[in-house]
């Protein structure tokens, strides 16, 4: 059986996949994980988010109870996102927002933490929320904070990724030759960005092989 992961770029699903753990890049993409759910015992989304509740700060974890976007409000599996949390030491837990778009300015972030109550963003949990309901898979989703609530970004950082979540190295340095004011920002961001990786590093290891799935086999053994 295998735990199906979201997450947005190919190197978080290079520092999330291994045995039993199916990393799919690109996650927020339904056609992309349903096509890759057979077999699955629970899908996940993990990776990098932005902040949106003041306080956090990159390398931060956020474990969702609960997935919020246009009219979804999706809640995670309880105990696996205990669980989860009990690994990541400070994880804060509460909503996590959903979006199509990324969100860039420190107003738009702050608009929509009064609008949601969420402590972060993705572009992925919304839609694995709604392919593991689909399904009937159970759900868990944290984001390690890549950009606090205050912290504006450069407009480069909308066109760096593709798809399929590769990066589209070409199309950042077009926006820098058109605004190449935005380079100590796009810079500062490259930094917070590495900060938020080498987090997720470290919490694939504490998660363990099975993203915390496996406290909850036990429990089960236990309790039988």
């Amino acid at each position: 059986m295998t735990i199906l992961i979201a997450t947005g770029l190919k190197r978080e699903a290079q520092i999330l996949g291994g045995p039993g753990i199916l990393a799919i890049p690109g996650g927020g993409r339904a056609q992309a994980l349903e096509a890759a759910a057979e077999g699955a015992e629970a899908i996940a989304s993990l990776g990098i988010g932005g902040a949106l509740a003041p306080g956090l700060q990159t390398g931060d974890w956020v474990v969702a109870t609960e997935i919020l976007a246009d009219g979804l409000s999706a809640p995670t599996d309880a105990a696996w996102a205990a669980a989860i949390a009990q690994r990541l030491p400070g994880a804060r837990t509460g909503a996590i927002l959903g979006s199509d778009a990324m969100l860039i300015r420190a107003a738009e972030k702050a608009d929509a933490h009064r609008r949601y109550g969420a402590l972060a963003v993705d572009m992925e949990s919304h839609v694995a929320a709604r392919v593991a309901a689909r399904l009937g898979l159970p759900f868990a989703a944290a984001r390690v904070v890549s950009d606090a609530a205050d912290r504006d970004l450069p407009d480069a950082v909308t066109v760096g990724m593709t798809p399929d979540g590769g990066m589209a190295l070409g199309a950042v340095l077009w926006a820098l030759a058109k605004r190449p004011a935005q380079l100590p920002a796009l810079i500062r961001a490259g930094r917070e960005a590495e900060i938020a990786f080498r987090a997720l590093a470290d919490a694939r290891r504490l998660l363990g092989p099975r993203i915390g799935r496996a406290d909850l086999v036990q429990l089960a053994l236990d309790v039988g």
